[in-house]
C-alpha cells in the first residue's frame, strides 16, 4: 500500500464514513492473562467512546510506509490450510461472529506478543464500499463496484495514571486522585489484506509498529508466517554507511561522502510528491555512487560489498538513509551541525601541516548565542 492508499482508509474513521461493522477486544495483564473480553456492534458504543476508538484506529496506519508501515507478503504455505494468511482470511470471512476463531486470535497474539505489560488488543472489522474515480481524481460515490473488506487489529499498552491531586467537581476540593488504568496509543497493529492499487490483496498485509527501530521479527514470523522481513529504518541506515565505508575504503573523504548526501536528497525532492516511497535496490545503489563521483576502481567490488553488508534481495527506502534534515560532521572533540542545504559551505583543507575543516561563514556568527564581529584577523 502507498500512502495515498492508506490516507483513503484513514479517512473512513470518522462518524458520517464509518463502516464498521463488529469491534472485539480483548485485555491481557503482563503475566499473559486474559482479564477482560469485549464483542458488539460499533454503532452501538456511546458516542464519546466510537470517537476515542477513531483516534487509535487512525494511529494505527500512521507514520511513514517504509519505516512505520511496512508491506508483508506471505508465503505461498502460509495460503494452504492451516497456514497464517488463510487464518485471517477465515477471521475476515466471519465477519468476527465466531467466538472459536476470535478466541484462537487472541491465543494466538498473547503466546506471540513480547510485551511484558498490560495491553489491550482491539480487533475491527469493515467492510468499505470503494467509490470510483474520475480522471481528475474526484470520488464517485454512486459508481462503486467493489468492497474492501478488511480486519483492522491494534496493540494499545494499558497504563496505570500517575497519583496525584485532582479537582472533584461534586465535592468542590481539591482531593488525592483515583489512579486509573489506561488505554494508550497503539505500538502495534496490523491490517488485513491491502488495499494495493484500491482493490483487495489478500496476498499482503500492512504492518504498524510505533517504534521504527523494534519491529519484533519473531512475532511477525510467527503470527503471520513471515520470513522476509524487511530491515528496520535505523539498520538500513546503519547498513547504508557500511556500505559506502567499505565501497571507498581510503577514500572515503568528506567531498565524496557529501556528494552521496547531496544527490540522495536531490532525489528524494524529486520524488516527493509520488505516493510510492523511492526504493534503491542494488544497481540502483551503484548508480547513485557512479552520479557522486566514487571513483571507477572502487566500484569493482561494489557487488560483493552489497551482497555481504545487505543481502542481495535487500533494498534501501531513501527515506530511511537520508538525512534530509541534518547534516553532522563529528570528531572526537567537536561535533558540527549544517543545515544539510548548506552543506558546500564546509570543505576540508591543509593548513600549517594539519587536516582542517574550514566553515565559510558570512558577517553573523554567534558563539553561545552573543553575536561577535569578524574581524579582519580572523578573516585571514
Amino acid at each position: 500500500m502507498n500512502k495515498k492508499e492508506v490516507s483513503e482508509i484513514r479517512k473512513q474513521y470518522v462518524p458520517e464514513r464509518c463502516t464498521i461493522s463488529r469491534i472485539c477486544g480483548c485485555y491481557v495483564d503482563a503475566e499473559k492473562n486474559i482479564k477482560t473480553t469485549l464483542k458488539e456492534a460499533f454503532l452501538s458504543l456511546p458516542e464519546e467512546d466510537a470517537f476515542k476508538y477513531f483516534t487509535i484506529f487512525k494511529k494505527t496506519l500512521s507514520g511513514t510506509i517504509g519505516r512505520n508501515l511496512l508491506n508483508l507478503d506471505f508465503p505461498l504455505e502460509e495460503e494452504k490450510e492451516g497456514g497464517c494468511q488463510e487464518f485471517l482470511l477465515q477471521l475476515r470471512n466471519s465477519k468476527l461472529k465466531d467466538d472459536q476463531l476470535i478466541q484462537q486470535f487472541y491465543e494466538k497474539i498473547i503466546e506471540t506478543f513480547d510485551f511484558g505489560e498490560n495491553y489491550y488488543i482491539i480487533l475491527i472489522h469493515v467492510g468499505y464500499d470503494v467509490p470510483g474515480k474520475a480522471s481528475d481524481g474526484t470520488e464517485m460515490f454512486d459508481a462503486s463496484d467493489t468492497v474492501f473488506e478488511y480486519i483492522l487489529c491494534s496493540i494499545c499498552p494499558v497504563h496505570l495514571s500517575k497519583a496525584g491531586l485532582g479537582y472533584n467537581e461534586e465535592k468542590n476540593c481539591i482531593e488525592n486522585r483515583t489512579q486509573d488504568w489506561i488505554v494508550d496509543q497503539p505500538v502495534k497493529g496490523f491490517l488485513f489484506p491491502c488495499f494495493n492499487d484500491r482493490f483487495t490483496d489478500i496476498h499482503s498485509l500492512l504492518y504498524y509498529t510505533k517504534n521504527a527501530a523494534d519491529l519484533q521479527e519473531p512475532f511477525i514470523q510467527q503470527m503471520f508466517g513471515c520470513q522476509r522481513i524487511p530491515l528496520a529504518a535505523d539498520t538500513q541506515k546503519e547498513t547504508f554507511n557500511s556500505l559506502i565505508s567499505d565501497t571507498l575504503g581510503a577514500e572515503c573523504d568528506y567531498s565524496v561522502v557529501k556528494n552521496i548526501h547531496e544527490t540522495l536528497n536531490e532525489k528524494l525532492e524529486e520524488y516527493k510528491d509520488s505516493p510510492e516511497p523511492l526504493e534503491l535496490g542494488k544497481q540502483e545503489v551503484r548508480r547513485l555512487f557512479e552520479e557522486s563521483g566514487v571513483p571507477d576502481e572502487r566500484l569493482e567490488n561494489f557487488e560483493q560489498c552489497y551482497d555481504e553488508r545487505a543481502g542481495e534481495r535487500t533494498s534501501f527506502l531513501a527515506s530511511n538513509i537520508a538525512s534530509t534534515k541534518n547534516f553532522n560532521i563529528e570528531t572526537p572533540e567537536v561535533t558540527v551541525k549544517v543545515n544539510p542545504e548548506a552543506a558546500s559551505l564546509v570543505e576540508t583543507r591543509m593548513i600549517d601541516g594539519c587536516q582542517c575543516l574550514v566553515i565559510a561563514i558570512n558577517e553573523h556568527v554567534e558563539v553561545n548565542g552573543i553575536s561577535i564581529v569578524v574581524g579582519k584577523d580572523e578573516e585571514a
